[in-house]
């Protein structure tokens, strides 16, 4: 198993995804002899999961049933233990698009952090581009590394624990692009250029605050960096629902009127799923924003490298 490479069975130590539904999964290390509780039941790993097919319908032993599902960057991003902050995909597409990535890529990444980004930089520089990703903390650096050993893309990565502010990416002039996301990026750009290919490289920062972002434009703007542009992308969900509405009163010469399409003797008109004219409502469908939902996440901002 690979988050880059589709498998189409389930092995001993692969990372499956437990669908419950929409809002409802979670990952699972397969190991033989292990058993993953779930509110419809136990699933038995030796039986109801090594050697089945990814996306089999699985029995667990109330009666209910779930889907196990091949891990991909997206699944994992919904479902990963959450060491830090993380990116989400709204704004990894943005950012792999506009970075102008493609397999064969070489990214540097500051920090790793618990790993969201960087699952999606790897798939999308896969199978001959590599990361590099540096990471302060000790502890998360080390379980980045245990993670992308365990999904199968350690030849694809190189994870450095150490302070990126002061010691930069560990390699010059080979980057097709850089990712920041620190506290204060703007003591990384020097470094930042000096891992960056000779010309053309590309640059984004992400910061939560716009003060963060106005001092990272100074330095960009300082280490001679073109076409700096902010960015700030916003998700807004809709709910599609029924709802009904009654039919206006509009006066007895409205009564008489069929073009206005409520004329109850039309044969055509009667049984429609739409009307319910003894009730005087219609019923449509409408889309409706959520009341709550995420917000602002943080700003993007891009450049490249003279």
């Amino acid at each position: 198993m690979s988050f880059v490479e589709y498998g189409d069975t389930i092995k001993d130590g692969d990372t499956a995804i437990v669908f419950l539904g929409h809002e409802s999964m979670f990952p699972v290390k397969v190991q033989h002899g292990t058993v993953t509780q779930t509110k419809y039941g136990v699933i038995r790993h030796s039986t109801d999961l090594i050697g089945k097919k990814y996306g089999s319908k699985v029995t667990c032993s109330k009666g209910g049933w779930v889907f196990i599902l091949h891990p991909t960057p997206e699944l994992w991003t919904m479902n990963l233990p959450h060491r830090t902050q993380i990116l989400y995909s709204t704004d990894i597409s943005i950012i792999t698009m506009m970075l102008e990535l493609k397999p064969g890529s070489i990214v540097c990444e500051s920090g790793t952090g618990s790993g969201s980004l960087s699952h999606a930089l790897i798939r999308t520089v896969a199978p001959t581009g590599h990361l590099y990703t540096v990471e302060f903390h000790q502890q998360r650096a080390e379980k980045a590394r245990e993670e992308f050993r365990e999904h199968g893309v350690e030849h694809l990565v190189t994870v450095t624990n150490q302070d990126v502010c002061k010691n930069g990416f560990g390699v010059s002039n080979i980057a097709d692009a850089v990712f920041l996301d620190i506290p204060s990026p703007w003591e990384a750009i020097g470094h930042a250029k000096s891992a960056l290919k000779t010309e053309g490289g590309r640059i984004c920062s992400f910061s939560p605050c716009i003060e963060q972002v106005q001092r990272t434009c100074l330095a960009m703007e300082e280490y001679g960096f073109t076409e700096i542009n902010t960015l700030e992308i916003l998700l807004r969900v809709y709910n599609v629902r029924t709802i009904s509405l009654q039919i206006p009163d509009l006066g007895k010469a409205a009564e008489g009127d069929s073009s206005m399409g409520f004329d109850s003797s039309n044969p055509s008109r009667q049984g429609s799923p739409c009307t319910n004219l003894q009730q005087g409502t219609v019923q449509f469908k409408s889309g409706v924003p959520l009341r709550e939902m995420v917000g602002h996440t943080g700003y993007l901002t891009f450049a490249t490298k003279s």
